[in-house]
């Protein structure tokens, strides 16, 4: 019919592709500042690991390298295997630490990201006992960040470049890193969507209680226990519809990223779950779009600051670059293989590197089901892949209602009977304090829950010759039998701000000789029995 409206199919295509291009455009101001969160998170992460040196990263330690290989189902090949002399590995603590220093001044970018992944990963690997969400969210962040310009902006690289930075970026790799963040979210929200406690609100009171993994402003939040519970609530639907964060653009989004970090900081000062909250944090940040830059320019132009502070920064980038000689190989192959080419083949080996290299951790860490591990090459990828992105079941679906201390009750050869895990004389009263104060670090809760788990089995074996070894080297009146129990506070909406009135239960998990000592029962809990 004449003058009626006709769909242009190609025209709605290219209207679509645009608007999702829009979307998952990343600004390279944004990918700047990513990459040296990512930096420093891995050098705080080795300085946090450093003091657990000896006892988690050497043989002399809780977990020897042939634990480790216990730990993963299959064989996978680490950095941190090729010696096991401590000094060996400290040196590779140092070159991992360099590593990071050349991702936090853009020096070589992608070689350095490459190179980081494989270092963290590979630490990672050393001990499996220690691991959480954090680190696995972290592998994929680093994983996806290989393939986006991280060095466009603020680093040594783009002062050497010859060419005006991107404003943005617009790529498979910057939609799939996004969507690794809202994959992360959506997941865990279903999982928590299959519990009340979470559908209303109760999950986060029952959370707090948890005093064994709570600290700073807990007691605090905790104690408005009606605010808490719609706290809770917002936070189980922000999971649920964090795909918002794509759809929306603008100062929008920006403000919708704002309440995620403002949710994750709360975390952060409340729970202590180590690193989740700032790797959560760093991933945030890639939504933050050219608008909220712009913004923060016109603010910072009004009160009149950092014309001077980004000058200074800039003359002192450059200062750093041209003293750093830019790395070229003796051969110049762009004669016989144009760039883009080569950049093509480049970006393409490097993916099914670290791909391959990324399956073979999930396998290592357990995320890959039994059937899956029946199946070979590109189907067993694909398992690994799937399987692993629908198990962020972080506190869900139900979560943990009940607080945790261990009492380990230990006879020396004078009869005498203490508690060596709390260094005191034996009682299975809850350590003075809260319980969180039981672990020298946040990984010891992590590694405590392995061993009590026996995952490994051999773990509590390896646990138990240690804390013999280390008795009997340090006093005359040695040790000869070792037990092992977790004493779990029952806690509900009633007490989870009581700790005296939970109910609580004892159970052993293993019995220990020390030396030629016969396993036995050394003062058993009978009044929590």
């Amino acid at each position: 019919m004449k003058g009626a409206n006709v769909i242009d199919p190609s025209k709605t295509v290219r209207s679509l592709y645009a608007a999702l291009r829009a979307r998952v455009r990343i600004d390279t101001r944004t990918l700047a500042v990513f990459r040296l969160g990512v930096a420093m998170l891995i050098l705080a992460d080795l300085f946090l690991r450093a003091r657990n040196f000896s006892l988690f990263y050497t043989d002399q330690g809780v977990v020897p390298q042939s634990l480790a290989t216990e730990a993963a189902p299959v064989d996978v090949w680490s950095v941190y295997f090729v010696s096991t002399e401590p000094a060996v590995t400290a040196a590779l603590f140092v070159l991992q630490g360099l590593l990071a220093v050349q991702l936090l001044v853009g020096y070589r970018t992608r070689i350095a990201t490459v190179l980081s992944l494989v270092f963290v990963v590979s630490l990672d690997l050393r001990n499996p006992l220690v691991l959480s969400y954090a680190d696995v969210l972290f592998w994929w962040l680093l994983f996806w960040a290989i393939f986006l310009p991280l060095d466009e902006r603020w680093s040594i690289d783009a002062v050497h470049a010859d060419r005006q930075p991107r404003d943005a970026v617009a790529n498979p790799a910057s939609a799939l890193i996004l969507l690794q963040m809202i994959t992360m979210y959506v997941v865990n929200g279903y999982h928590k969507s299959q519990s009340e406690l979470w559908t209303s609100g109760e999950a986060a009171i029952l959370v707090l209680g948890l005093d064994d993994m709570t600290f700073l402003l807990a007691d605090l939040v905790g104690s408005v226990p009606s605010l808490l519970q719609y706290g809770g609530l917002a936070w189980y639907y922000m999971l649920l519809f964090s795909w918002l964060l794509v759809l929306a653009r603008g100062r929008t989004r920006t403000a919708l990223v704002s309440l995620f970090m403002l949710a994750h900081l709360s975390f952060a000062v409340t729970v202590r779950i180590g690193a989740f909250a700032f790797v959560a944090i760093a991933g945030l940040c890639l939504f933050l779009q050219s608008s909220f830059w712009n913004d923060l320019e016109a603010l910072s132009k009004r009160i009149g600051v950092p014309a001077a502070a980004d000058s200074a920064y800039r003359s002192r980038l450059d200062a750093i670059a041209t003293s750093v000689p830019r790395w070229r190989l003796g051969i110049d192959t762009s004669a016989w293989i144009p760039r883009e080419p080569r950049k093509i083949a480049v970006t393409v080996a490097v993916a099914v590197f670290t791909l391959v290299a990324l399956v073979s951790i999930l396998s290592a860490g357990g995320l890959v089901d039994d059937d899956a591990a029946s199946i070979d090459g590109a189907e067993r990828g694909v398992a690994a892949f799937v399987d692993h992105q629908t198990e962020w079941s972080i506190f869900a679906p139900t979560p943990r209602t009940s607080a945790r201390y261990y009492v380990f009750p230990a006879e020396t050869e004078a009869g005498d009977q203490v508690d060596v895990y709390n260094d005191r004389p034996l009682t299975y009263e809850r350590p003075d304090g809260e319980l969180q104060k039981q672990y020298d670090t946040y990984r010891e809760r992590f590694y405590m829950n392995s061993v009590s788990a026996a995952a490994p089995p051999d773990a509590p074996t390896e646990l138990a010759e240690h804390i013999c070894t280390e008795w009997n080297t340090a006093r005359s009146d040695e040790l000869t039998h070792v037990n092992m129990y977790l004493v779990e506070e029952t806690v509900t909406l009633e007490t989870a701000q009581t700790p005296a009135e939970r109910d609580s239960t004892a159970r052993q998990f293993y019995t220990h000789g020390c030396g030629d000592n016969e396993p036995k029962d050394v003062g058993p809990p009978s009044a929590l029995e």
